[in-house]
C-alpha cells in the first residue's frame, strides 16, 4: 500500500531531477531510488502517470502553504492581507524548487492536460480562499475566485522570472494586483 508519506518522499526527490529529465518516468523512477525505494515504486505511487505526479505536486503546495498559515493568527487581518498572505506562502512552498514548478507548468499547459490544469488551479484559489477565511456560498463565491485565479496565475508566472532578492519584485506585483481586485470590488458594490 502506497501511504501519502511515502508519495510525498517520492515527489521530492522527483522534482531534483524533473530540471534535468522533465516530467518523465525516468524522472519519477530516479527520485523513487533517491527516496529509498525501487524504481517501480514510483509508478505504484503515482499509477496515473507523470500527470498525476505533477496534479500532486500542486496539492502538495496546497498543504505547504495550509500548514503555514495554521501557525499564523489570520483573524486579526483584513481580508486582503489574508490572501495576500495565502498567495506568497503558496508560492514560497515551492521555491526551492521553481524550476520544477517552471516544467510542471509547461506540461499542464499541453492540449491534453489543459482540463487537469484548470482544476488544479481551482483547487489552489480554493485553498487560498479557504485558508484566508472565506464562507461565502452566493454568487460572491465565484467572482471572488474567477478574480484571484487571475492574479495568481500572473503572480506565478512573474515569480518563475523574478530574480530580486526575497522575490521582492514578486511581492509587489501580488500587492498591486490585489489592490486592483479590491478597487473592482469595492466599484461594484
Amino acid at each position: 500500500m502506497v501511504s501519502p508519506d511515502m508519495r510525498d518522499a517520492i515527489l521530492l526527490a522527483t522534482l531534483d531531477h524533473v530540471p534535468f529529465d522533465g516530467w518523465t518516468r525516468r524522472s519519477l523512477a530516479a527520485g523513487a531510488r533517491d527516496a529509498g525505494f525501487k524504481a517501480i515504486d514510483g509508478q505504484r505511487a503515482f499509477p496515473a502517470g507523470m500527470l498525476s505526479v505533477v496534479e500532486y505536486l500542486f496539492e502538495y503546495g496546497d498543504r505547504l502553504m495550509a500548514q503555514s498559515l495554521n501557525q499564523t493568527v489570520l483573524s486579526k487581518m483584513k481580508v486582503q492581507a489574508r490572501v495576500t498572505l495565502a498567495v506568497r506562502e503558496r508560492l514560497s512552498a515551492m521555491a526551492a524548487h521553481r524550476e520544477a514548478v517552471r516544467r510542471a507548468l509547461s506540461f499542464m499547459a499541453l492540449p491534453q492536460n489543459g482540463a487537469a490544469a484548470a482544476a488544479c488551479t481551482c483547487r489552489t484559489v480554493d485553498a487560498i480562499w479557504y485558508a484566508a477565511g472565506d464562507t461565502s456560498t452566493d454568487f460572491s463565491f465565484y467572482t471572488k475566485r474567477a478574480l484571484l485565479s487571475g492574479v495568481y496565475v500572473a503572480t506565478v508566472l512573474y515569480w518563475l522570472g523574478d530574480k530580486s532578492a526575497g522575490s521582492q519584485d514578486t511581492w509587489g506585483f501580488l500587492d498591486r494586483r490585489i489592490a486592483g481586485i479590491m478597487r473592482i470590488r469595492r466599484a461594484n458594490r
